[in-house]
């Protein structure tokens, strides 16, 4: 059988992301604990993608077979690709949105609340927003997103913030994903564009370690992590009914 030259590339360019994100393990789990001290004080772990793609991270940790029940998932359709493309983009990229989002969704109503935010690019406005206005809340911060790029993103680009700030350096914990340069990776013979995007890999490989090691570090405190079973296999309905009893009051999209 001839050998697929782009399937092996893109296969080459997912698995070299995700050995570069398991390398930065210890400071996934350190940033795992104030997760799992969020659920262990009975608070919600609250989680945006302040972005069109940015928003699969958010939906691959809520209502999940194997994730916390604990999680708020902020899916504003603001930024959902469902209302438009275009207009997650201008979305994104309008300064002050941000705010109302987290209103909305009445998150940061107390100090210490934590905030994930997940955004590969980590320039655009929303992301910039949500970071300066969770440190006006006195809220904990985690990002997922990639340095290299933000760091080689012109600060007059349209896209950025009109501060030029950069969201891995605006928040309490910072997650590298290791985004390549440009998302795309896969050379195509007769066109000069790449196909093949990596950012959901980065996102979502990097969310779901940093619940695996909160949720170790629910266990070392003698806590029971709330964690979703396949409502597809057998008693899966069953063994999940307590946890959505108990969340379903506070986590908007489990109504």
């Amino acid at each position: 059988m001839e050998r697929n030259r782009e399937l092996e590339s893109y296969k080459h360019s997912i698995v070299g992301v995700i050995d570069k994100i398991a390398g930065n393990i210890e400071a996934i789990a350190k940033a795992a604990r104030p997760v799992a001290d969020a659920i262990a004080r009975d608070e919600l772990v609250h989680v945006i993608g302040p972005g069109g793609h940015s928003n699969m991270a958010v939906e691959e940790v809520f209502w999940r077979a194997g994730g916390f029940a604990a999680i708020n998932a902020i899916l504003d359709p603001g930024t959902n690709l469902i209302h438009g493309g275009a207009r997650s983009m201008v979305i994104e990229r309008t300064p002050g949105y941000a705010k109302s989002v987290l209103n909305a969704y009445r998150v940061g109503l107390k100090p210490g609340e934590l905030l994930i935010i997940v955004n590969a690019y980590g320039v655009n406005s929303m992301s910039i927003d949500l970071a300066l206005e969770a440190r006006k809340r006195r809220m904990t911060t985690i990002a997922i997103t990639s340095r290299s790029f933000a760091d080689s993103l012109s600060k007059d680009h349209p896209a950025r913030h009109p501060t030029g700030k950069n969201l891995y350096q605006e928040v309490d914990y910072f997650l590298d994903n290791y985004l390549p340069y440009g998302d795309a990776v896969v050379e195509i013979e007769g066109t000069d564009r790449k196909m093949g995007p990596t950012s959901t890999f980065c996102n979502v490989f990097t969310i779901n370690l940093l619940m695996i090691e909160a949720a170790k570090a629910l266990i070392a405190k003698g806590v029971e992590p709330p964690i979703f079973v396949s409502g597809n296999m057998p008693g899966g309905d069953e063994a999940c009914r307590a946890l959505i009893e108990r969340y379903i009051p506070r986590v908007k999209h489990l109504m």
